[in-house]
């Protein structure tokens, strides 16, 4: 059993990069539903309706794809500093400080994971503040369920493709002070995927096996629903879009979750999940081991995993699909 430590207190945004920012833009706002904050010169910052920060997806010009950085708040400037000297006793290469961005204000401390993915540990944040007709008529809600396209609430998690999803664990304990709360064990010895919690949800991070040949590599980001209806629903709204629908609706063995996976037009794959009431409040909780022979059932209902959910990341990797 690992001991929860609590000095992260959840996922704060994403930045993904697109080299198709207009059309990535369009999908992200009319299509997924997410709302615009702000922009600067390179990125919009975006967020869904019941995210209490001004962002949870910076989404930035670039010449590739895939993430940009991963970023938490953590739960006081205490459990920063703890935190930053955590990993700077570690092996884990630093970046040091930065200057937050336009949706969040104040420092923030940057360092890598073994595959070169960029990782943001923040306190001083900027909480959006909905002009009156965008506020919710309940005080309690960040901003109105706005009805635009699909609408998910809030974040939910990211998962990132590495090399030795083994390693990762270990950045994850050492750097973060996250949990595993399930993992795949291949028959080789390698763990296929690692499944990680900072708080009582079930899951924020996820490391998948590298499978396409890349490294430092996005496998995809995801949304949360109030209900399983809502990724139905989001399914015709994809459709009648043009956007490509990968896998689902369909529920996952793993976590639970009832999801849907499209890519959006330059390629990211992004997610839509349902995980109804799952939380993890047993303190003593054992990660749930998945056996290769386990995965090769399918998923909950025996939909088979298809192949490109293995192979396709972003960046793409030169000479493969």
């Amino acid at each position: 059993m690992t001991e929860p430590c609590y000095d992260v207190a959840h996922l704060g945004h994403v930045e993904v990069f697109t080299d198709k920012f207009e059309e990535s833009l369009d999908f992200f706002t009319r299509v997924y539903g997410l709302k615009e904050s702000g922009r600067d010169e390179t990125s919009a910052y975006l967020r869904a309706w019941d995210d209490y920060e001004f962002h949870s997806m910076k989404l930035t010009k670039s010449d590739t794809t895939g993430i940009g950085h991963v970023a938490y708040r953590v739960s006081s400037p205490e459990a920063l500093e703890r935190r930053v000297a955590a990993i700077e006793a570690s092996s884990y290469k630093t970046i040091g400080w930065v200057d937050g961005d336009l949706g969040h204000g104040g420092k923030a401390y940057r360092f890598e994971d073994p595959f070169g993915h960029v990782f943001e540990l923040y306190w001083d944040t900027k909480k959006y503040v909905a002009p009156p007709e965008d506020a919710s008529a309940l005080k309690n809600l960040s901003s109105r369920f706005h009805a635009q396209g699909v609408s998910p609430r809030r974040i939910d998690h990211v998962n990132l493709l590495g090399e030795d999803a083994r390693a990762f664990a270990e950045f994850m304990k050492t750097c973060l002070g996250s949990r595993m709360t399930e993992y795949i064990q291949l028959d080789n010895g390698r763990l296929g995927g690692v499944w990680f919690s900072c708080n009582n949800k079930t899951y924020d991070t996820v490391c998948s096996e590298e499978r396409g040949g890349g490294t430092g590599r996005l496998h995809h980001v995801t949304y949360a629903t109030d209900q399983r209806e809502d990724i139905l629903r989001a399914a015709d709204i994809f459709l009648e879009n043009g956007v490509h629908i990968e896998t689902g609706p369909h529920k996952h063995a793993i976590q639970g979750s009832f999801f849907l996976y499209v890519w959006e037009p330059a390629g990211n794959r992004i997610e839509l999940a349902n995980a109804g009431a799952r939380l993890i409040l047993d303190p003593e909780w054992e990660p749930v081991c998945w056996t290769e022979t386990d995965r090769k059932k399918g998923q909950a209902w025996g939909l088979k995993t298809i192949e490109t959910f293995h192979t396709h990341g972003t960046p793409p990797v030169p000479g493969k699909t």
